[in-house]
Formats: structure tokens, sequence, C-alpha cells
């Protein structure tokens, strides 16, 4: 058996909300839970994912290893001995 007094409460129900509606039911220690992002939103899950690039390195990567369609890649510098 389980000490009395040294665990948390167990809230079987509680209730997930995501943006102000309620998205899922689970077992929690908080009665609860707030968040930004679960399953039904994620774009990973939805289908919807978008690569954000802010510099460039994606097509940078493209570039340097010939995925780019209609261009060439760029041959490597020979090393300098």
């Amino acid at each position: 058996m389980p000490k009395p007094g040294i665990h948390p409460e167990w809230y079987p129900e509680a209730k997930v909300y995501c943006n102000g509606e309620v998205v899922m039911t689970i077992g929690s220690t908080k009665p609860e839970l707030h968040v930004d992002v679960w399953s039904g939103n994620h774009p990973f899950y939805t289908g919807t994912q978008k690569i954000i690039d802010t510099e460039g390195r994606v097509e940078r990567f493209l570039r340097k290893y010939g995925m780019m369609d209609g261009q060439s890649s760029d041959t490597p510098k020979s090393k300098k001995r």
C-alpha cells in the first residue's frame, strides 16, 4: 500500500483545454490543464506542416545536394593541400 499523505491527489477526469475549449479528458494530478498545442491542432498530425525557414537554410540544403527542380547542384571545391 502507498504511504498516506505523500502522494498528490489523482483526478481521473481531468479536462484538457486548448483555446478555451475542452479537447479531451485524461487522468492527471491537476483538475484542469491548459495547453497551446495538442494532437488535434499540431501540424504533424493534421498534415498541414509548413517549413519555417527564415534564413534560407532549406534552399541552401536543396541547392547543395542537387534537389532543386531545374537547377544543377554546385560542384564541391577542391581541397588545398
